[in-house]
């Protein structure tokens, strides 16, 4: 999927002869340092994936890489100082930029043979992917700089030494290789959790489709949303690069397991501890279970069909090996076959044509030379270049990088060896025969890791069982059957919430995930001190840190108005019986333990208790100061545990503080600025007993109240 651009290793462009290239050519720069940097030699052309036309030429030869790896840390790094929801501001409005631009993307991706479903996949999926990425932050982080990752951990009798887990961004880079089938969202996907963690990106895309790598990175400079330095692009070779990195940057890389394993073995690498991220291809399996229905039968064909058809096959996460039921192997082949048999391959820009070509000629001689070895243990049903029976429509078919759907079939698996360890990255799928789902967990597992495997099934069928065994051999698993598939996202779909990646072969990282991501280019530092100071670095307030009181409510004040800190001790309430028969009636919560004398007397509480939610409301009745003012509403409840139960005849006291703020952007002119306010609530009794704490959210107004 991409090729070892590295000086341990031969090159395709080493073993390439260079003298026909046209001096006339489009070249690829490389977008960095601020200018476009062209090379002047050692130039690898790249061709029209429909027509074989020669359309552009890449290198990096002479590029310093030093300096390219400096300018990121000089002038990237100033991203760090930013907080979360600026980052996240920055990545919307990008997202936004590229999205208005978007039909200049989809005629770039022409070159590289997809159809414009195939195109949507890359262009708009990559930039929804900045989208979901910059909402998931605002909503789920603080406004600062760091990342405050848990609560106050105690660690002395009484409360004075603690400690908090803090990620901080690394003082470094985060250098993404990248691979040739999804140019942009590939690219995408790994630059939107690196920005929000606060570190600048070096991106080497792959050569054959670098050319909308580079129009998308044009075009987010040309936004003006990211600090200068924080987005570069090197096309060609990496060279030297790596000697270049030091332990606070990070590496990541996707494409084929060889070449991963070779990025990964790197000196420079291994003596300075440099993070290692790799998503590789591998051989991802679908499952049909057992005594399936016509339904499930259906479903299971549908999925495969897209996988082999989608983007021509050309997915890390596509079906290589779908295991079928021996007494259905016949039934799913007759099937699939039918609708690949209407399947249209040639040039995208004509309407009839339902699937276009690989990324290149290199990439259709690899599937071609793949199948050839494939097909050494199993049996072409359908397709491939061996067969011959199949036709292309373009006006000079023989240029282009088509190859057609291709299924083989494999009756005996468990005796099979490549079909489990070599990927055909193209339209290529095995039907494999089992006899009972306790083979399956081994025969999956032959694949030794990949990033995702579906399981197809009639609804009541158990799979709790094959799930928990090849669970541990994927990144993800899709259970696909009648009750989802009108929703189901589908099997070989990455979402920015979850993680892609896998154990294995697949390359043993991870990708997107939701915050997990963001983590992978931070620090997480465990912060020892005293509560004052885990709250001056936190800029969270932590129990035992000081508070500050006065005349004035706190509900009476601004959000600007407000410190962090700010406590009010209420007036105090002792709770009757009426309370609680009120509340039940109120409610109509008239559980035992509140309402029953007699149950309640053999219960652990011995007699009857107030409702849990009857002392939260109480508790807001003693510290919500009524007036109208600043507080516009709750926002919500965070962290409740009832800690000790309050009886008849207690008396209850609140305290509120000030724990936290995080201003709110206006998304509409029309409504007042305002921020969100975390409080921190203690009810405690007579006795000085906590029995409830929890966190409550309120919406604050800013400016002077």
């Amino acid at each position: 999927m991409l090729e070892l651009d590295t000086q341990t290793a031969q090159t395709e462009s080493q073993a390439t002869d260079y003298s026909s290239v046209r001096p006339a050519l489009k070249t690829l720069s490389s977008l960095v340092c601020g200018q476009e940097f062209v090379a002047s030699q050692d130039f690898r052309p790249v061709q029209h994936a429909i027509t074989g036309e020669t359309i552009y030429q890449v290198s990096s030869f002479g590029l310093d890489t030093r300096a390219v790896v400096d300018y990121a840390k000089q002038h990237g790094a100033a991203i760090a100082s930013w907080t979360f929801h600026q980052r996240a501001n920055a990545l919307k409005q990008v997202a936004q930029y590229l999205l208005e631009r978007k039909e200049d993307f989809y005629e770039l991706a022409k070159a590289t043979g997809c159809t414009r479903k195939d195109a949507w996949i890359d262009v708009e999926g990559g930039i929804g992917t900045l989208f979901a990425y910059s909402s998931l932050v605002r909503r789920e982080l603080s406004d600062e700089t760091a990342w405050v990752e848990d609560s106050w951990i105690p660690l002395s009798k009484h409360g004075s030494f603690g400690a908090k887990h803090v990620l901080s961004p690394k003082a470094g880079v985060a250098v993404h290789i990248n691979a040739f089938n999804f140019p942009i969202w590939g690219m995408l996907e790994k630059i939107a959790p690196t920005l929000l963690a606060g570190v600048p990106c070096i991106v080497k895309p792959a050569t054959e489709g670098a050319e909308l790598t580079h129009a998308v990175v044009k075009a987010i400079h040309a936004s003006g949303y990211l600090p200068e330095g924080a987005l570069q692009l090197i096309c060609g070779q990496t060279y030297d690069l790596f000697e270049q990195l030091n332990p606070q940057d990070t590496v990541t890389f996707t494409g084929s397991a060889a070449t991963g394993q070779k990025l990964r073995a790197h000196p420079h690498l291994n003596q300075y501890s440099i993070p290692f991220s790799m998503e590789a291809d591998s051989v991802n399996s679908a499952i049909l279970t057992e005594q399936a229905s016509d339904t499930a039968i259906d479903l299971f064909v549908r999925e495969v069909f897209r996988e082999m058809t989608s983007k021509a096959g050309q997915k890390c996460t596509a079906i290589r090996r779908a295991f079928v039921p021996r007494e259905l192997l016949a039934t799913v082949q007759e099937r699939l076959i039918a609708k690949l048999q209407k399947v249209v391959v040639g040039n995208p820009e004509l309407d009839q044509v339902t699937m276009g070509a690989l990324a290149s000629l290199k990439q259709k001689q690899d599937v071609a030379a793949k199948v050839e070895q494939l097909s050494q243990e199993a049996q072409i049903v359908f397709g491939s270049h061996l067969r011959q029976d199949f036709s292309i429509q373009a006006d000079q078919p023989e240029l282009g990088a088509f190859y057609p759907p291709t299924v083989l079939v494999c009756e005996q698996p468990e005796q099979a060896s490549s079909l489990h360890q070599i990927e055909a990255f193209g339209p290529v799928v095995t039907l494999m025969a089992y006899d009972h789902l306790a083979q399956l967990a081994g025969l999956v597992a032959r694949g030794e890791g990949s990033l995702v495997a579906s399981v197809v099934r009639d609804c009541e069928q158990n799979i709790e069982q094959l799930i928990a065994k090849i669970a541990p051999w994927h990144g993800r698993v899709h259970v696909l059957d009648e009750e989802s598939a009108k929703e189901s996202t589908g099997h070989g779909s990455p979402l920015p919430h979850l993680v892609h990646g896998g154990p294995g072969r697949a390359g043993g990282g991870e990708e997107l995930g939701g915050l997990r991501a963001v983590k992978h280019y931070m620090q997480r530092t465990a912060i020892q001190g005293s509560p004052n100071a885990m709250t001056q670095i936190g800029h969270s307030w932590t129990a035992g840190a000081q508070v500050f009181e006065d005349r004035v409510h706190p509900f009476k004040k601004s959000f600007d108005e407000l410190r962090v800190g700010e406590r009010l001790l209420t007036a105090r309430r002792t709770v009757t019986e009426a309370d609680l028969v009120n509340f039940a009636c109120l409610s109509g919560d008239y559980f035992y333990a509140h309402m029953d004398k007699i149950a309640a007397a053999e219960s652990l509480f011995e007699e009857r208790v107030a409702h849990g939610y009857f002392v939260v409301s109480a508790a807001a009745g003693l510290f919500v100061d009524a007036a109208p003012g600043p507080v516009i509403a709750n926002y919500g409840m965070d962290n409740l545990r009832f800690v000790e139960p309050v009886k008849i005849g207690d008396t209850i006291q609140v305290e509120l503080t000030c724990k936290q703020k995080t201003p709110k952007q206006q998304r509409d002119p029309s409504q007042k600025p305002h921020g969100v306010v975390v409080w921190d609530i203690k009810v405690k009794n007579q006795r000085n007993e906590l029995v409830a704490t929890y966190d409550i959210l309120t919406l604050v107004e800013r400016g002077e109240a």
